[in-house]
């Protein structure tokens, strides 16, 4: 059983913590401050916080990893190794060298593709139909550390980048314990290959627009990308209307105007589509601002005195 700082902050991190701390002797997390949220920009702790308070688990929230006393502390616990998931910043040098084993770091893709803070986002706007789950020795290049264990894992047809993520962290929390296990046993890593390098940077929000004269497979991948957050978005009537999730539309709906210019809505009684560059997609879950995620279809029946759910009323997203 090894000493562990546990790096973390999303809810995908949290199978992984779970699992680690059934194994290992977990004494503190090191996650990010807690963060405003929503209107009133109250301050919400992570979703790691939330787990290590709910077990009695020490908590580390510096707004700097460069703050003394979060340096001494870490020091002071002395842990044997610090297993990393989507922590949210980089370690410093004087850290890395802290833990005897090092910080071994989870990445959502088969490195050394996809590097940077979001694999899974980026190879589902690529078209990708498979990715994997790496585990490595962080070093201070960007996700460029050698090697314990990778595994491909093939992406579902209608999968988001949630739902993808969701399963990952899954297969990551049996990964992260055996590349612990190889490295208490003196089991070396592997470095990375040279060639076949790519970079995942940080979605967007303009990159979250949708750009409907796409054909609809991008646009249906564009969908997959960006749900949950930050949600692909296009305009409508000068409100940013969200399309969480989305689907290719393998004819026509009925009824639906011949001559429809990309960005047309055309809802029938149970499903809402809308017009693309080279044909039609179903909008099977969108988000409008101040509403939660609802079906297309619910929408479309609420969305107004004018709109005729067999018809339409010439909405058009831009």
């Amino acid at each position: 059983m090894m000493r562990l700082i546990f790096a973390g902050t999303p809810s995908t991190a949290v199978p992984v913590l779970d699992k680690l701390s059934a194994v290992h002797d977990v004494r503190a997390v090191l996650t990010r401050p807690p963060a405003p949220q929503g209107r009133s920009s109250r301050l919400v702790p992570s979703e790691v916080e939330v787990w290590a308070r709910g077990h009695g688990v020490e908590v580390l929230a510096p707004t700097s990893l460069k703050d003394p006393g979060v340096v001494a502390r870490i020091r002071e616990i002395a842990p044997d190794c610090c297993p990393v998931v989507a922590y949210g910043g980089l370690i410093t040098r004087e850290l890395l060298a802290i833990p005897p084993l090092g910080w071994i770091n989870l990445h959502y893709s088969l490195l050394p593709a996809y590097r940077g803070a979001a694999p899974v986002q980026r190879a589902l706007m690529d078209g990708c139909t498979s990715t994997g789950v790496t585990a490595f020795r962080i070093v201070p290049a960007l996700d460029a550390g050698p090697v314990f264990c990778r595994q491909q894992v093939e992406i579902g047809e209608d999968e988001t980048a949630g739902d993808l993520l969701g399963r990952l962290s899954l297969i990551g929390a049996e990964m992260m314990v055996e590349a612990l296990r190889m490295a208490e046993q003196g089991i070396q890593p592997v470095d990375q290959p040279q060639d076949g390098v790519s970079l995942a940077p940080k979605i967007t929000s303009e990159e979250a627009r949708l750009a409907l004269t796409w054909e609809a497979r991008r646009c249906v991948d564009l969908v997959r990308a960006m749900s949950p957050e930050p949600g692909a978005w296009a305009e409508l009537e000068s409100s940013r209307f969200k399309i969480l999730r989305a689907r290719i539309a393998v004819q026509p709906p009925p009824g639906a105007p011949e001559q429809a210019v990309p960005g047309t809505l055309h809802a029938t009684k149970k499903r809402l589509f809308c017009r693309v560059g080279d044909g039609w997609i179903e909008l099977t879950e969108v988000q409008v601002p101040g509403k939660k995620p609802m079906a297309g279809a619910d929408w479309a029946r609420g969305a107004g005195k004018n709109w005729s759910s067999e018809e339409g009323n010439g909405l058009c997203l831009r």
